[in-house]
């Protein structure tokens, strides 16, 4: 049986015992608080399928388990041949090629190999097959179908319109990182390397509870004395705007029994507890003291010397942390951006938000009450002295007052308000976009991957670009990047890398590659014998193709060392990555080429050792101290960061 509703003289007694606020603080002394007492981290990771990761955020960096493209393939329709074959070739003085008797649409793999003097039709996206070196466009050819020939009418490169195994993803490089949040392009990288599924940070699971015998549902209808809740809706949508998962509990009657129970049930379906209502010092608040039963430590913050936002009541019960907003909509909304929202982010592996800010003027004064921080909601409007913030005279009830500003701008709590004329930063209400904190340009190496995942773990964020050693040093040089990754050998002193760099510049000690001759395993022309052997005996078999470097690349230096002039078959197929020459020696298209050891471990192949080479970092001295270059120097002084190499296959030691 349950128990008669008080009188009203039970219930004028019970107003004139509430429990007062417990103690109104400061909000950073608040906010400092609840930091302390709950973990702002990231869950742990679930793995979706591609189809469900739009707009989740990475738990894991994620290396491509394949090159992309998977092999050397056309960029237009046309020919594939031997570019020596066109020298000279103009429409006035064609050049004739025989036709073979193979055409190469997608998704077709070659069985002729291009020889001199043969051409070979192939599709966009065709793979390239061996012997050729080039692709010629069909509007640059005359087919002669009588002598099965093809006529050449302009010359072509080397390289022309052929895009290199590996150009776009390579095999083992990281291509998203940790952290990440997941949109369509990067849904399209995943799809493209062949991931049906990606471990994502679990979505923090939010309960949403509104309390008040006044609040109706929306679609209820409305009787004398009740609201509709709008609290509930608006923080569920705040939730998942922010990552996390809302799940709605309803409204709930300011009944003890009736709260207690539901936040229990609440706690034990979530990682957090958001309820708004119940937090100020009226007759029909029973929250707070509720919290005190549910688990320790309880209640942490009740009352916060804020304006809208006074009534805020944080906890932590057995670990779950509960938020009890103000009841009135514009405090609830002000506190749960400033306290819940960061909590939700951090959970999510989300990022803080990115509010973006203007400079405005103060038309009139804005009286505020000293002793409280005050939060102002302001339109914006243009004037002809400039930006004006005008304040919004809604009250901490209003539903109204966010979607009719612009922003918001603080009274400070020193302060009994600001006056007509003052100039006033206006947080806008929206993210904005912040650009890389590093960027480095030069060469490529696996082992960087590494060092730039424990940069994003410090919250930095770099950007790489390869175009090679050479220009990546050209581009430091022109201000362009903050880093340039090389390794670029000196052949007159033997040294790599220092004596390339231009006054103003300093090098950071990168690591150890061993640099050697790639080859498939079991070819006789390789197998167990010295670089020098090989190289000669390579050279001497007019069958044995080669795969080349680009020029300006770092290993492009020790091939050239190797070849002392020679031109070998396959001299003009120069990829601009390791990962390239690898798969064309794996695949067949080549026979031999110089990669670096790990990524030839990586594709099963023969490896004659080469040269030790140093994989470097050049940088400008004067920006040293800049704060995302002097955390990328730490990490890569740290002895975590050189075991991690050394796991990697990697000579850690810095260079003597």
């Amino acid at each position: 049986m349950s128990a008669p509703e008080p009188t009203f003289v039970e219930r004028l007694a019970q107003a004139s015992r509430q429990e007062q606020f417990l103690s109104v603080i400061s909000r950073e002394e608040a906010i400092a608080r609840f930091r302390a007492a709950v973990p702002h981290v990231a869950l742990g990771p679930e793995t979706v399928t591609l189809a469900d990761s739009l707009g989740r955020v990475l738990a894991r960096d994620v290396a491509s388990p394949i090159d992309v493209p998977p092999f050397d393939r056309a960029l237009v329709d046309g020919f594939a041949l031997r570019a020596a074959d066109t020298a000279g070739a103009t429409e006035a003085n064609p050049r004739a090629l025989s036709l073979n008797r193979e055409i190469l649409a997608c998704g077709v793999a070659p069985n002729l190999t291009v020889g001199p003097g043969t051409v070979t039709p192939i599709a966009t996206g065709g793979m390239i097959p061996r012997g050729a070196d080039a692709v010629i466009m069909v509007e640059q050819t005359e087919f002669d179908e009588a002598a099965m020939s093809v006529a050449i009418t302009q010359a072509a490169r080397p390289g022309q319109f052929i895009g290199n195994a590996g150009a776009d993803m390579a095999s083992g490089e990281t291509v998203l990182r940790k952290g990440v949040t997941i949109t369509a392009r990067e849904i399209g990288m995943l799809a493209a390397c062949g991931l049906g599924a990606v471990a994502v940070v679990r979505r923090p699971r939010v309960a949403v509870l509104s309390t008040g015998d006044e609040l109706l549902a929306p679609g209820q209808a409305l009787h004398p004395g009740a609201i509709y809740d709008s609290n509930g809706p608006i923080v569920a949508a705040a939730v998942a705007e922010n990552g996390g998962e809302a799940l709605p509990f309803g409204i709930v009657r300011d009944d003890a029994t009736a709260l207690e129970a539901a936040l229990r049930e609440a706690m034990a379906a979530s990682d957090l507890v958001v309820l708004s209502g119940g937090t100020s010092k009226g007759a029909g608040d029973v929250s707070h003291r509720i919290l005190e039963r549910l688990g320790a430590p309880g209640i942490l913050v009740h009352g916060v010397a804020l304006k809208p936002g006074k009534p805020l009541c944080l906890a932590v019960a057995d670990g779950k942390p509960i938020v009890v907003l103000p009841g009135f909509p514009t405090s609830a909304m002000f506190t749960f951006h400033d306290v819940v929202v960061p909590l939700i982010r951090a959970l999510a592996g989300l990022p803080p938000r990115e509010e973006t800010s203007v400079r405005a003027t103060l038309p009139q004064r804005v009286a505020s009450e000293q002793g409280r921080t005050e939060f102002v909601m302001a339109s914006l409007a243009q004037t002809e002295d400039g930006l004006v913030a005008l304040p919004l005279a809604k009250g901490s009830g209003s539903v109204t007052a966010f979607s009719q500003a612009d922003g918001f701008f603080a009274v400070p709590a020193a302060r009994s308000g600001l006056e007509a004329g003052e100039t006033v930063s206006v947080t806008r209400l929206g993210a904005g976009v912040r650009p890389p904190d590093l960027t480095i340009i030069g060469s490529h190496c696996v082992g960087l991957d590494r060092v730039v995942g424990r940069l994003a773990e410090r919250g930095y964020r770099a950007r790489t670009l390869w175009v090679g050693s050479a220009g990546g040093l050209a581009a430091l040089g022109r201000g362009e990047c903050d880093l340039a990754a090389m390794h670029l050998l000196d052949p007159e002193t033997g040294r790599y890398n220092q004596p390339f760099l231009s006054p103003g510049m300093e090098l950071a000690s990168g690591w150890g590659r061993l640099q050697g001759l790639v080859f498939r395993p079991g070819d006789p022309r390789f197998d167990g014998k010295g670089i020098a052997d090989t190289v000669a005996a390579a050279l001497a078999d007019s069958e044995a193709v080669m795969v080349n470097r680009n020029t300006g690349s770092g290993t492009r230096a020790l091939v050239d060392g190797l070849l002392k002039g020679a031109r070998p078959p396959g001299f003009f197929n120069q990829p601009r990555s390791h990962n390239a020459v690898a798969a064309a020696v794996a695949q067949g298209r080549a026979d031999w080429g110089v990669a670096i050891g790990t990524v030839a471990r990586a594709y099963g192949l023969g490896f004659l050792p080469l040269a030790d080479e140093r994989y470097d970092f050049a940088f400008r001295s004067d920006q040293r101290d800049r704060p995302a270059l002097a955390a990328f120097l730490e990490v890569l002084r740290e002895p975590e960061t050189r075991r991690d190499l050394a796991e990697a296959g990697f000579n850690s030691g810095e260079a003597a």
